[in-house]
Parts: C-alpha cells; structure tokens; sequence
C-alpha cells in the first residue's frame, strides 16, 4: 500500500486559508489563532511567518498544523494546544488543569507595585524599607501571579497555595523552569487552611469570582475547556472571597493588604465584605470594568 503525500504549500497560501477556516468556524480573532497555531508548528516568531511567505511546509508540519487547527475549531484554547501562554513577560506552561493567564490579571501585579512603593518609600506608618516583603498568592494555578511577583521582588518570601494538586504540578514546573523554584513555597492546601502564615505584607489571589447564574454568559470554551472549580465560586459568585477574607486578615500584619481580582458583578458585595478593612478601593481595568478590589487591615 503506497503512502499518499501531500503537495508542498507556502507559508502564505497555507496561513490565508487557515484564517478562512477559523473563520468560518467562528473562532474569535481568526488570524491571531491562525498565527499562534503556526508559530506553534513551525517552532518560529511571528517575525519569520512575515519574512518568509515563500516557505514551504512539508508534509508532516501540514499535517501538524491541520491537526491544530482542527482542535481550535472545536473551542479548545490556543493555548492549550500549544501548551503555553504569555504573562507579565515570561513563558508560561499552560494545560487544561490550571485557568489561562490573563491579560487583565496583570493588574493584581500592577496595585502591588504601587503599594510595595509607597510602603519603601516609608513613613510613620511604614516598617523600615529594609524589611523584604512577605507575599502569598492564594489559589495560585499556573503560578503567574506569584512569578510575576517573584521575578518583581528579588528578596521576597512568596507562599503560594492550590486546593488542586494537578494545578501546583504546573505552578512548580514554571517555577522550576524560570529558575524560582527556591524562591516559592508551594503549598496544597484550600486558601490559607494549615497554613500557619502570620505577619503577611500582601494576600493576593485570582479567586474563582463567577456566579453559576453567569454561566450563560461566559465563553463557551471557557466553560468546556478551563477547570470549573477555578471560574466559578457557587450561586452568587462571592462565596470563595467570603471565605478568604477573614483567613487572610488573619495572616496578614496590621497595615497589610488583600489584593483581589474581581468582576464589576460582585464589586458592590466585596466592598460589603471588607467594611471592616481600611483603605477599600476598587479599581478598574483598561475597559472600565472593575477588576481589583484592595483592603488594608487596620492598624488599630
């Protein structure tokens, strides 16, 4: 029985009609899916897809890229396909046991930069600049908020926590592979139980925040593909954060923070939630939404 092989194609023709096809798939942002997929085939940057348009794909990177695409037209992430995704300008591996890193979460980072600045740059109220910062992220996935962190503050203590054991395989691979593994302690556990922390500067989480009465409005991949426990928190959308709160008041030092990333739906029964913290703030993100909710424990 003879093989059959499959004529050779250039980059050009062969990206054109894998962008008709995520189309009339309906898959949003065609030809940025089309790209990463390729990228992702040809091991490349973008950069040498625009250089070499001539390039012709041989047999076994079409059949690659045909697969890939065929998995993205059934609403599996390109970045689980993949395998990777981009955050705070690091490398991160991706599978379907941990949520996507989002754009959207490198706030969290943002308000933590500010607060850690004010804080060095001192004050009655301040400990000395000198004293290194004690951090945890609390349901830490794929590890994103606490590399970011971990890349951000050289002399940190960062904790971080996952109630899924699958979800801190993939935090301590990223760790390991960003050279950060000694400087993260990871812990499996539900928040902040058998901890034992106390004395924290900052609490910082990506808690599941989505309502099940939201459901229909998430995206469909979303909801097929990312791990449910990590998007959504029960009927209301607030239950995990209601139990955070009073775990992370408990570990943090007077004058620390709780730093949340939350959704315009719950802001108004977050802010309820923290009457008793100092300092509540909400802050939007790019598109007016808002996306950080931050608290001080109180001094007194």
């Amino acid at each position: 029985m003879s093989s059959v092989f499959k004529l050779p194609v250039q980059l050009k023709a062969i990206l054109s009609s894998a962008i008709a096809r995520l189309t009339a798939d309906q898959v949003p942002s065609p030809r940025l899916n089309a790209e990463m997929l390729l990228m992702f085939t040809l091991n490349c940057d973008r950069a040498y897809l625009f250089a070499h348009p001539e390039r012709e794909l041989i047999d076994e990177e079409q059949s690659r890229y045909d697969g890939a695409l065929g998995e993205r037209a059934r609403g599996i992430p390109t970045q689980y396909i993949t395998g990777h995704q981009e955050f705070w300008g690091m490398d991160l591996i991706v599978n379907p046991a941990v949520l996507i890193p989002r754009p959207e979460t490198e706030h969290l980072i943002e308000t933590v930069l500010a607060l850690a600045s004010e804080r060095r740059a001192g004050g009655q109220e301040c400990p000395p600049h000198t004293t290194p910062l004690r951090i945890l992220d609390v349901g830490t996935g794929s590890g994103c908020i606490a590399l970011a962190l971990a890349k951000e503050f050289a002399d940190a203590e960062i904790y971080a926590t996952d109630i899924s054991a699958a979800a801190l395989e993939v935090a301590r691979a990223n760790a390991a592979r960003l050279r950060f593994e000694k400087r993260i302690h990871f812990h499996h556990t539900d928040l902040l139980e058998r901890l034992n922390l106390s004395g924290l500067d900052f609490v910082v989480s990506n808690p599941p925040y989505v309502g099940d009465s939201e459901e229909d409005q998430v995206q469909l991949e979303v909801r097929k593909f990312e791990p449910r426990g990590a998007v959504f928190a029960g009927s209301v959308g607030t239950e995990i954060i209601a139990r955070l709160i009073p775990q992370a008041y408990a570990a943090l030092r007077p004058g620390g923070w709780l730093i949340l990333e939350i959704s315009g739906t719950i802001a108004g029964k977050v802010e309820q939630l923290l009457e008793d913290w100092d300092q509540v703030r909400i802050i939007p993100d790019l598109q007016s939404i808002p996306r950080v909710a931050h608290a001080r424990k109180p001094k007194r």
